[in-house]
């Protein structure tokens, strides 16, 4: 499994909020039509409009080639076209899960 982590900053750090609610209600809402998407979470880092990212998007992945598949979908490009209009990433870092990782039972 791979991880990819996207550092995202705001266009406009006061419609936060906007972005906020798109990610829950939309880009939530929409990862189970992206089948290479095992779980997806975006995390609030800092709100201090001189910050270098404001949120985290943890994204983990069947493998690449799946991912890039959804990604030349529509709905990808719907989610993309959005996202843009909000935000942007600064940063991809992304790596390969080793082992089975912890989670608390």
């Amino acid at each position: 499994m791979e991880t990819i982590i996207h550092k995202i900053r705001l266009l406009d750090v006061a419609k936060a909020d906007v972005f906020e609610t798109w990610v829950q209600n939309v880009d939530y809402a929409t990862c189970p039509d992206l089948h290479s998407v095992v779980r997806f979470d975006v995390h609030r880092a800092s709100l201090d409009p001189a910050a270098p990212y404001h949120y985290l998007e943890v994204i983990k992945i069947t493998d690449r080639a799946a991912f890039d598949a959804d990604m030349a979908t529509a709905t990808f490009a719907g989610l993309v076209q959005a996202f843009s209009r909000m935000a942007e990433v600064v940063e991809e870092l992304a790596g390969e899960q080793l082992g089975s990782g912890y989670a608390a039972g």
